[in-house]
């Protein structure tokens, strides 16, 4: 699987909505990151700007199935 570590979708699926928030908030800040630094000729990883672009598409995903009820977010344990 393309993607980050950690950002499966087993281990999305487990995050709240909260968590996912902070997720997408981080992924799209490297994205840009990157985008600078491919624009003036500083990236080496080029590879990473897809994996990236996933992760970010991944999340909405999750947040889209919750939105329509294919998936649940997970319950609070206490």
């Amino acid at each position: 699987m393309i993607g980050s570590k950690g950002l499966a979708t087993n281990d999305l699926d487990a995050m709240d909505n909260e968590q996912l928030a902070v997720k997408l908030k981080d992924a799209k800040q490297e994205l840009f990151n990157l985008r600078f630094a491919q624009a003036t000729g500083q990236l080496e990883d080029h590879g990473r700007i897809k994996a990236v672009r996933r992760d970010v598409a991944r999340i909405y995903t999750i947040y889209r199935e919750r939105e329509l009820g294919i998936r649940t977010e997970p319950s609070v344990k206490e």
